[in-house]
């Protein structure tokens, strides 16, 4: 249990050193817009190869077909949710230097971030230890939203402590989640729903890229957005082929 939420919180701790870099360093927003499709390619990739290829060779049909559809019911409903609630959702930004937009990413990394990191450790129930692409594209994703975030926060008057601290909440909170996800399934002998829940968070991570991250990249990235993803979707293949 120790060890899945260890590797949860290492996959949400890219969202503390994404806010580390805004605040010490200046980056042009374009480089972080062509990061993040980077990061959205390399979700792509694992979510189909890590995650519901693995959960449908386990699970087979049924358990793939209804975590899809209530991974991405569920994260569809929470963003309905937040508009009603007044939130601005990152997929509607026409440009990511919006004001009030670091709240949003706030809960957006949450609504993804604890799926993935049940994910990270209900991989480890199959005894297989963690999948270190999918890993490595929580993190790599991770990193440009927490800077956005942070870029916001800053502009907004909030101080460097404050911000730090709120990223360093959402990535303990990572860890929990990776660490319920090995512990209260395991306790329950319940290795089985481990593809429905593979699935789930497939279908909610899914949803999350195609309403929030790419449309959030493609505001700023511009024409090599595109490339941008390819790029990421091709190196976490590649590194789910050879690992």
């Amino acid at each position: 249990m120790l060890e899945a939420g260890l590797w949860g919180l290492a996959g949400a701790s890219a969202l503390v050193l994404g806010a580390l870099a805004a605040l010490i360093v200046s980056v042009p927003r374009r480089w972080v817009a062509l990061l993040m499709a980077f990061g959205s390619g390399a979700l792509v990739s694992a979510l189909a190869f890590d995650l519901t290829e693995e959960a449908f060779a386990v699970g087979g049909t049924a358990p793939v077909a209804i975590g899809l559809a209530a991974g991405a019911l569920v994260f569809f409903g929470g963003n309905q949710l937040l508009d009603r609630r007044g939130a601005t959702r990152r997929g509607r930004l026409v440009s990511s230097a919006d004001a009030g937009t670091g709240p949003a990413i706030v809960l957006g990394a949450l609504l993804d971030g604890i799926p993935e990191s049940v994910v990270l450790g209900s991989t480890l129930l199959a005894g297989a230890g963690v999948g270190f692409p999918f890993l490595a594209a929580v993190f790599i994703s991770n990193v440009p939203e927490s800077f956005s975030a942070a870029v916001d926060f800053q502009r907004t008057g909030h101080r460097p402590r404050w911000i730090i601290g709120l990223w360093v909440v959402v990535a303990l909170v990572s860890g929990v989640a990776a660490a319920l996800g090995y512990g209260v399934l395991g306790e329950m002998g319940a290795s089985e729903l481990v593809p429905f829940i593979q699935a789930f968070a497939a279908g909610a991570i899914l949803v999350m890229l195609a309403d929030t991250m790419i449309p959030h990249a493609l505001a700023d990235g511009g024409n090599l957005t595109g490339l941008a993803t390819v790029f990421g979707f091709a190196v976490a293949f590649l590194l789910s082929k050879v690992s």
